[in-house]
C-alpha cells in the first residue's frame, strides 16, 4: 500500500512579522527591534507534517502577484507539491503578527487568493484511501469560499481522514459551516479558548466530552492545547489523557500551535499511538518555540532526540 499523503485545503499566506516589546496602547507609536516577511498559515503546518515524515501537497490557492511568487518559491524549496493553478490577477493574503518580549503573538489578517478556492479545483485532487486532508477556520470564515468547502469536505470518502482546526477565528465562521465541518471531523485539534466557544464554559475534561459528543459525533479523538501546560487527548470510549509540556526557553510561539497539529497529523499518519504521537506533537511545538519564526518547525530526527533527552523515548 502506497504511503498516506496530506493535502492542506486551508490557507497559506505571508506573515509581516514585527518584534516588539509590549503591544501598542491606542493612537501609540512603538520601533519594532526586528521585522521578517515569512510564508505562514497552512504553510508552517505542511512544513511540520512534512518534516515529520509525512508527504505533502498544498491543495489551496496562490496568488499572481509578488506575495505569491514569495510563498510558492518557499512551497518549492521545502519540497512541498502546490496543486493548484496560481490566481490570475489576485495576490496572496497576509497576516501582521505582532511578537512581543514574552513570546507571545498577535494577528490582523486579510485574505487574498487563498479565498477563492472553487470546487472545480477541490475536484482536482487527486487522492486515495489512506489520504489525509486538514483545513483551518481561516478558509471557512471566507465568505467567497467556505460553502463550496463545507460541501466537499461533508463530501469526502470515509477511507479518507479528516483533521480540522478551527483556529482562533471559530467565531466568524457561520454555525451551520462549522456543524457541517466538525460533523466529518476524524480529529479535531484546537486550543482552549477555541473550544470553550464551540462547546461553551466547562472544565477541561467536560470541554472534550461536549467535542466528541455533541460537536464531533464521529471522530476518534479531540486533541485540546493548553499552551506551555500541555495538551489533553480524549479518545472516544477511553479515559482522557493530559500530556504535559516540555519546559524550554521561548522566545517566539508563533506557529506553534500549526507545528502541532502537523507534528500530530504525520504521527498519526503512520500509526503511533495517539498518546504517543501527542507527545511527538508537544515536543515538536516546544522545540520550535526555541527558535524565530513560524515554519521553523523540527525535522523527526530532532524530536525523538529531544524525546530521548528529556527521558521521553518513543513507544513502539
Amino acid at each position: 500500500m502506497a504511503e498516506p499523503r496530506l493535502f492542506h485545503i486551508g490557507s497559506a499566506v505571508v506573515d509581516y512579522v514585527y518584534e516588539i516589546d509590549r503591544l501598542p496602547m491606542p493612537g501609540e507609536d512603538l520601533l519594532a527591534s526586528g521585522f521578517s516577511a515569512l510564508p505562514g498559515g497552512g504553510f508552517n503546518m505542511l512544513v511540520a507534517a512534512h518534516r515529520s515524515g509525512l508527504h505533502c501537497a498544498y491543495a489551496g490557492k496562490i496568488g499572481s502577484g509578488p506575495v505569491g511568487a514569495l510563498l510558492a518559491a518557499a512551497f518549492q524549496a521545502e519540497g512541498i507539491d502546490c496543486i493548484q493553478t496560481r490566481a490570475a490577477g489576485t495576490d496572496t493574503g497576509t497576516c501582521v503578527v505582532l511578537v512581543t518580549a514574552d513570546g507571545e503573538r498577535t494577528f490582523v489578517s486579510r485574505q487574498g487568493a487563498e479565498a477563492l478556492l472553487e470546487a472545480d479545483d477541490l475536484r482536482s485532487i487527486g487522492s486515495k484511501a489512506g489520504d489525509w486532508f486538514f483545513t483551518s477556520g481561516y478558509t471557512l470564515a471566507y465568505p467567497e469560499c467556505r460553502d463550496t468547502l463545507a460541501e466537499f469536505i461533508e463530501g469526502l470518502p470515509g477511507d479518507v481522514t479528516f483533521m480540522f482546526d478551527p483556529t482562533g477565528v471559530v467565531d466568524h465562521i457561520p454555525e451551520d459551516i462549522l456543524a457541517r465541518v466538525m460533523k466529518r471531523a476524524d480529529w479535531l485539534t484546537c486550543n482552549r479558548a477555541e473550544a470553550t466557544v464551540i462547546a461553551g464554559e466547562a472544565g477541561l475534561e467536560d470541554l472534550a466530552a461536549r467535542l466528541l459528543e455533541r460537536s464531533c459525533p464521529h471522530a476518534k479523538g479531540v486533541i485540546i492545547r493548553c499552551g506551555g501546560d500541555g495538551a489533553l487527548l480524549a479518545l472516544r470510549n477511553e479515559q482522557p489523557a493530559f500530556v504535559p509540556a516540555f519546559r524550554v526557553h521561548v522566545v517566539d510561539t508563533n506557529g506553534a500551535g500549526d507545528v502541532h497539529s502537523g507534528a500530530m497529523a504525520a504521527a498519526l499518519a503512520r500509526n503511533e499511538p495517539p498518546v504517543n504521537a501527542l507527545r511527538i506533537a508537544n515536543a515538536a511545538a516546544a522545540i520550535s518555540t526555541t527558535r524565530r519564526g513560524g515554519s521553523n518547525a523540527p525535522y523527526r530526527q530532532e524530536v525523538e532526540e529531544f524525546l530521548q533527552r528529556a527521558g521521553e523515548p518513543i513507544i513502539d
